[in-house]
């Protein structure tokens, strides 16, 4: 049997002892190691490249299932989109490993990890239809497109995160003002 200060829930809430509210998304410990680690601004210049991508590549498939033109422009900003999540995804294992001491699933983003590994799959799967001529170029674009939307609510994800950990320091920031101590860094990492 654990206590409540033991249990790490699926559900990023870590629970304070004697207290049914969510605790912050990064303790102190944490907090110092992202903003120590140099992966964490890997992450924070990856995620608006791959954003970037994706928006061009969206536009590409969408011109060629409007026009029947630009296949060739289409799957190469797909693999390029691609290249750029497997970036991420590696860079973000190793920041997970350097804030949290694991490479995936640490509890403060494990449902983002599991969202993330469905956007890799879908991915990874236009890959092996692409290479290996398994799919026709409008069901390559479709599954493109489903990729797309599974990335879009796995960054919302993210987002949020970044919110909450700006909404931490500012907190922190804020209490520090009250206490008369100096206020730290207003870094809300990345992930």
């Amino acid at each position: 049997m654990t206590r409540d200060t033991d249990t790490k829930a699926p559900d990023c809430s870590r629970v304070q002892q004697g207290s049914r509210a969510p605790a912050a998304l990064y303790t102190e410990a944490e907090r110092a190691r992202r903003d120590a680690s140099p992966w964490t601004l890997v992450q924070g210049l990856l995620a608006p490249v791959q954003f970037l991508v994706c928006l061009v590549s969206i536009v590409l498939i969408a011109r060629f299932l409007l026009t029947g033109e630009g296949l060739v422009a289409a799957n190469v900003s797909i693999v390029v989109k691609t290249l750029a999540l497997y970036a991420i995804m590696i860079t973000g294992a190793i920041w997970e490993k350097d804030v949290f001491g694991q490479y995936l699933f640490a509890p403060a983003f494990f449902w983002e990890d599991v969202v993330s590994f469905a956007v890799l799959a879908l991915h990874t799967a236009y890959l092996l239809a692409y290479f290996q001529s398994l799919l026709g170029p409008s069901a390559l674009m479709t599954l493109a497109l489903a990729a797309y939307a599974t990335y879009a609510v796995n960054a919302a994800q993210f987002l949020w995160k970044l919110r909450q950990a700006r909404r931490q320091a500012s907190g922190r920031a804020a209490g520090d003002m009250a206490s008369g101590a100096a206020a730290g860094p207003l870094a809300g990492g990345a992930a």
